[in-house]
């Protein structure tokens, strides 16, 4: 959709399932804001529905998810499954948060372009967000 990058890029940042703490987040929201991104923060307990339902409303260019429950292989699949279930393709999915470096293959092997673990940049995140969106995905 050439339309998406005429715009400034809207992103859902989300924090799925029953994990309590949104500092990570809101510090990424901020970050991505303050590069001149759109952002929609849901909050925090979202299920993969919400979530789904947020991006297709917002029609987000990106979603990122944000977990640090351990619950990152259930949580995770099940929303891109359901953004595929709706035909969107086109959404560029990140994930952040304590993810085990074992699990990050599987991860990018179900359609997740990219995950972030404690200690990556902020600036990074911005960068590899505005060049996944450019790109079209």
């Amino acid at each position: 959709m050439p339309t998406r990058t005429a715009g400034k890029i809207r992103v859902v940042v989300a924090k799925p399932g029953l994990d309590g703490h949104d500092r990570g987040a809101k510090i990424i929201a901020r970050a991505l804001r303050d590069a001149g991104m759109e952002v929609i923060y849901t909050g925090l307990h979202q299920t993969p529905e919400q979530i789904v339902e947020t991006v297709i409303q917002e029609d987000a260019d990106a979603v990122g998810l944000s977990i640090l429950s351990g619950a990152h292989m259930t949580l995770v699949p099940r929303v891109v499954e359901l953004l595929r279930a709706q035909g969107i393709d086109d959404v560029v999915v990140t994930v952040g948060g304590t993810i085990p470096a074992d699990d990050i293959p599987e991860l990018k092997d179900l359609g997740v372009a990219e995950v972030f673990t404690p200690g990556a940049s902020t600036q990074s995140i911005v960068d590899f967000i505005r060049e996944a969106t450019a790109s079209g995905g």
